[in-house]
């Protein structure tokens, strides 16, 4: 896994790659269910033109209250999460982590609980947001979706 870090959103949109960028908490009803179709997307589009990227955040019912480190391992040891987990933000409030602050004036929509889920093209842009209690068999085709943009737009820039 990649070290715990915090960064700005351009830097967090790898170029030419997609993003789900996530708020994640260890102890919510979502975990089980979201860490595992986190992880099966991140195995089945990463690494090439895909990644999750996984902010936990303890402003929704106090259910993130673990360290950094103790998020990283236990997502890990619990899940095999693979795709980067960074430190603990904010994303409400005047605290907000700044790429979390663009996400959420980019697409009109703030979370309101764990798990949820944006997904950023390789420009930056929002593309679409899911609340946590999506499936994953409504978010995969979207990021399909978009990967087959981006590979298309690879092959035309050859």
């Amino acid at each position: 896994m990649e070290p715990l870090t915090t960064y700005p959103l351009k830097c967090s949109v790898p170029k030419a790659r997609a993003s789900l960028v996530v708020n994640v908490a260890s102890y919510c009803q979502h975990t089980d269910k979201n860490y595992i179709a986190l992880q099966e997307l991140h195995r089945e589009f990463g690494p090439s033109h895909f990644t999750v990227l996984a902010f936990p955040c303890n402003q929704f019912g106090e259910l993130e209250p673990s360290s950094s480190q103790e998020i990283q391992s236990f997502a890990k040891g619990n899940y095999g999460a693979t795709f980067p987990i960074f430190h603990k933000i904010k994303i409400l409030g005047s605290e907000t982590e700044p790429a979390f602050k663009f996400l959420i004036d980019s697409s009109k929509k703030e979370p309101r609980w764990n798990f949820w889920k944006y997904l950023v093209n390789p420009e930056g842009k929002v593309v679409k947001f899911w609340r946590p209690e999506e499936p994953i068999e409504n978010i995969r085709p979207e990021v399909a979706s978009l990967i087959r943009q981006i590979i298309m737009k690879k092959k035309e820039d050859l």
